[in-house]
């Protein structure tokens, strides 16, 4: 899920309290390239007005129409667009692309409630929908968890699936830590220095005054975890490190210049780890994007650990000193 899908909710919530009927359409299924995953979410109101996307904007119009021209929908019920090139054409699918729907009315509001209350409160939940009956149950999900529609039931998850450790509680923890929450990392900043934690102010964090290292492993990392060591003491960043750099998390990345970065990996050689388990390290942290204030770091750094999570290539990545040495 994103954050968009809970604006969905808690916009549907809103217009039943005005008294509107509404529906929910949730992406299903896709064939060939198309701009919304596998549970995105749509809500649409009875007189037209949708919150929302499920494609990018063609399919909408039609849903709108449908609405518009009196269809109401009574039931869980599938619609299909693009089966064929000339419809796919039609509704701006693009290079051919298929798209399957579940269209169903939002009849009750308290599974609702209960998922935009857990959600607040930073829980990971899925929403089961029984096709047969268009009841709805909501049950605890996990990191690992994945949307999924088997034809009797549809589960789509809410909440944060990833999170992000922050060691160091500076101004650039907390731009990186704001952005973070907008792509649904469940965040905890950690930092003891009396004189940065009494200062943090990011609401929808989590705050700790543990020392690095006794969290990460109290947090048991996993592999939808990444860990930002922000604070250049060596102290904090390379206690952390140690144990982040032997766990499976995702990502871990410290902040320090590249003739830094070099004195950081023989300072790890020193402890127990392989020099495989070293050179997972991302620093000097971030994409090369010449970035110089601390938003712009924490658009860098941000935009390498959604990389390193896509499985993509960091093209624009700043090679170390040793690199930059056998350069041409």
């Amino acid at each position: 899920m994103d954050s968009l899908d809970l604006q969905v909710l808690t916009q549907a919530r809103r217009w039943r309290e005005d008294g509107h009927a509404v529906w929910l359409v949730t992406v299903i299924e896709t064939w060939g390239s198309a701009p919304r995953p596998p549970g995105a979410l749509l809500a649409m109101r009875d007189d037209g007005l949708v919150a929302g996307s499920v494609s990018g904007g063609c399919v909408e119009d039609d849903l709108i129409e449908r609405v518009r021209g009196g269809e109401r929908v009574a039931r869980p019920s599938l619609v299909v667009y693009g089966v064929t090139k000339e419809e796919a054409a039609r509704f701006g699918l693009p290079c051919g692309g298929n798209l399957r729907l579940l269209q169903e009315p939002l009849d009750a509001t308290d599974w609702l409630d209960e998922i935009l209350a857990r959600t607040a409160r930073h829980e990971l939940v899925a929403r089961v929908l029984d096709l047969a009956s268009g009841t709805v149950r909501i049950e605890p999900a996990h990191r690992g968890d994945a949307f999924s529609f088997d034809g009797r039931e549809l589960r789509a998850l809410f909440g944060p699936r990833w999170r992000m450790l922050i060691v160091g509680a500076g101004q650039l923890s907390r731009a990186l830590a704001q952005m973070a929450l907008m792509l649904d990392f469940d965040v905890i900043c950690c930092d003891p220095r009396e004189e940065y934690h009494l200062t943090w102010n990011v609401p929808g964090t989590t705050f700790s005054t543990e020392m690095p290292d006794d969290l990460a492993l109290a947090l048991q990392l996993d592999p939808h975890s990444a860990v930002v060591a922000l604070t250049h003491d060596p102290k904090l960043d390379d206690l952390v490190l140690l144990e982040a750099l032997k766990s499976p998390a995702f990502y871990v990345g410290a902040l320090g210049s590249r003739g830094n970065t070099v004195k950081r990996k023989e300072r790890l050689a020193l402890f127990d780890l392989s020099a495989a388990e070293i050179d997972r390290l991302h620093g000097p942290i971030g994409l090369d994007i010449g970035s110089r204030t601390p938003g712009e770091i924490a658009v860098s750094i941000l935009a390498e650990v959604v990389a390193v999570r896509n499985g993509v290539a960091l093209r624009q990545k700043k090679p170390t000193l040793a690199a930059a040495a056998s350069l041409p």
